[in-house]
């Protein structure tokens, strides 16, 4: 039984987006031109990854003489919107809640794990923006 397609993205095919996003258009070759040199990838990686990128429908092709030309038809907002989603339910029960509650307590916990866990102030004030609209806007209906 082959294995079940994954619907999120890969750290290789995400290397690979991140390439697509910046450019917007790209052949295998410049998207592997504008790679990293480590860890260095063979040309037909990128081109197997870019294909597996189509079929999960993150790229579209056109052709350009013998070269395929690939761009982005998923934006990278959007990718990142369903990563989130797919994390929701996998993790968290489908619950906003409980992944932001997940991630308050993280960056308060005391156990000295990482040194960029302190919340900057305008970050702090972002959050209580994003709630205080989020209230109001409940409040009117």
């Amino acid at each position: 039984m082959p294995p079940r397609k994954s619907e999120t993205l890969t750290e290789a095919e995400l290397r690979l987006m991140d390439v697509l996003w910046q450019k917007g258009s790209a052949t295998v070759q410049q998207v592997l031109d504008a790679l990293p040199e480590k860890p260095a990838l063979a040309y037909n990686s990128v081109l197997t990854t870019i294909r597996v990128l189509e079929n999960k429908g993150y790229l579209e092709h056109v052709k350009d003489g013998r070269a395929h030309i690939y761009k982005p038809i998923m934006e990278r907002e959007e990718a990142t919107r369903s990563e989130i989603r797919h994390l929701i339910g996998r993790f968290f029960k489908n619950s906003h809640e409980l992944l932001v509650l997940n991630v308050l307590e993280d960056l308060s916990s005391e156990d000295g794990s990482s040194e960029n866990k302190v919340l900057e102030a305008k970050e702090l004030k972002r959050l209580r923006q994003l709630l205080q609209s989020r209230e109001e806007t409940r409040e009117r209906r």
